[in-house]
């Protein structure tokens, strides 16, 4: 069926472009601004949702009701809700004139075109018996509209094939990922005593930025490529606070933000650990000026989280201190990419850079400059801070539906900058470090730094005796 590109002009703009003439006047209470959709009661937003036999509701409308509705109501609810309502148009077009039951095929193919979008993007809305349980009711329904040549049933058929498979692989990731789900801490502490010279670092597996910056790019978007519009809703109805994205919700939904925020940290420390662990204040510098490039050739990429990882390793405490190895370090390149990542004015700079990116993307001709990773953890309290600063429902109890455009919006276009084909090659021995390196502890970084370069104050003398202290009581 003819679609309405989502998102196609200003936000909710086209969100009326099909609803027929008499649409405010039968759902009652929406309200309608300049055209758009504001608010609304649940049942009237449930109702628009609904196709009927003259109407098909705008792909923005389906996509932004669907995200927002399991804020207030259990996909298998909602479900339930759509069922009813099919089975009574089905009812009215049944007993009408001849000309309206054979308009029952049309109406079929359109709750058919419906559900479908809705499986294809929120297959986890059917993970559970209850909501299977509704979708079979409503396709046994939708089949009975076409008895005689078996197509819906077939397409139908197809339909449930598609989801199930969808939900098999998602389940398949999650039990891969759990066996390697670990903390940063639990990587392994690693007290440095001096390293051998033949010791493996970043520089003896990839001394080229922009390939370890493409490499970067490739785990950003295979990390990304399994978060789900549901997961970043779980933000919304149930976030505990910003520090962690511990949510009170369904946990397998969150498991996939927390294991992308823990590869933020990974990368952090990693950087840390490569440049600490290094003996010589020369070799110590390059490692310094290598992952400045590296971090030069992500931004020029449009991998702003990789980038912003890298930044926030060498800002950490024991990387920071080392004034005689920075002393040396041509700092022109840092600075500018710290810029790039100031966080005055709510990151004013990043969000220029993001924009340009942006807008790069839409009217990219290979996969290279359509590239956009933001930096998560800034797009996740994007999220949270518009959830925060607006009420779910208005004064007058109807839901606030405004809110909810721009939220969905924000999450769409994150859905669409993550389903872009990485188009570097594949590098796995570089991936492989990447991942699989060891990572210093923040105590292992602090002792590896001090033995780099001793303390140069007070609190520095007292923290290292201490962490001698530590070594030796544990010996």
């Amino acid at each position: 069926m003819p679609q309405t590109p989502i998102f196609s002009s200003m936000l909710g703009s086209s969100c009326s472009g099909q609803v027929q003439p008499d649409m405010g006047e039968r759902c009652g209470d929406p309200v309608y601004q300049d055209g758009n959709l504001i608010s609304g009661s649940l049942e009237a937003l449930i109702e628009r949702l609904v196709p009927t036999m003259d109407y098909y509701p705008d792909r923005t409308y389906i996509f932004t009701f669907l995200l927002s509705s399991r804020v207030f109501i259990h996909p298998h609810e909602l479900l339930a809700k759509v069922g009813q309502i099919c089975i009574k148009q089905k009812q009215q077009l049944e007993t009408g004139t001849e000309a309206e039951k054979a308009k029952l095929k049309s109406f079929a193919a359109k709750i058919i075109q419906l559900l479908k979008e809705w499986t294809e993007t929120f297959p986890y809305d059917f993970q559970d018996e209850k909501s299977m349980k509704e979708l079979k009711e409503i396709a046994h329904r939708i089949t009975q509209c076409d008895e005689e040549n078996g197509t819906v049933k077939k397409i139908i058929s197809q339909m449930t094939q598609n989801l199930l498979m969808a939900l098999s692989a998602r389940s398949q990731y999650q039990e891969i990922r759990e066996k390697f789900r670990q903390p940063v801490a639990d990587k392994g502490t690693i007290l440095k005593n001096k390293p051998q010279s033949t010791q493996k670092d970043i520089l003896s597996v990839c001394c080229d930025p922009l390939v370890l910056a493409q490499q970067l790019t490739h785990i950003e978007l295979e990390r990304v490529s399994n978060i789900y519009p549901e997961d970043l809703m779980q933000i919304v109805s149930h976030m505990d606070s910003l520090d962690n994205h511990k949510c009170r919700g369904d946990v397998t939904k969150t498991y996939n933000l927390e294991a992308y925020d823990n590869w933020f940290n990974c990368l952090s420390m990693l950087v840390a650990t490569e440049i600490c662990r290094v003996v010589k204040k020369k070799q110590r510098t390059r490692m310094v000026e290598f992952f400045i490039d590296v971090a030069r050739e992500c931004f020029n990429i449009g991998n702003f989280n990789s980038m912003m990882a890298i930044i926030s390793g060498m800002n950490l405490s024991p990387v920071a201190r080392l004034k005689k190895t920075w002393s040396k370090v041509k700092t022109a390149k840092f600075d500018v990419l710290e810029h790039h990542m100031d966080p005055s004015s709510n990151f004013c700079n990043y969000r220029t850079a993001l924009q340009g990116a942006a807008q790069r993307s839409q009217t990219a001709n290979s996969n290279r400059e359509k590239i956009v990773i933001p930096v998560f953890n800034l797009f996740i309290k994007d999220i949270y801070f518009l959830h925060k600063i607006h009420t779910n429902r208005l004064p007058n109890g109807q839901i606030n539906f405004k809110k909810f455009w721009e939220i969905s919006r924000q999450i769409h276009d994150f859905m669409t900058w993550k389903q872009v084909e990485c188009p570097f090659e594949k590098d796995k021995k570089i991936q492989s470090y990447l991942l699989t390196a060891p990572i210093y502890s923040e105590e292992a970084l602090f002792i590896a730094s001090f033995e780099s370069e001793g303390p140069e104050n007070h609190m520095e003398k007292d923290s290292w005796k201490t962490l001698r202290t530590t070594l030796l009581n544990r010996a």
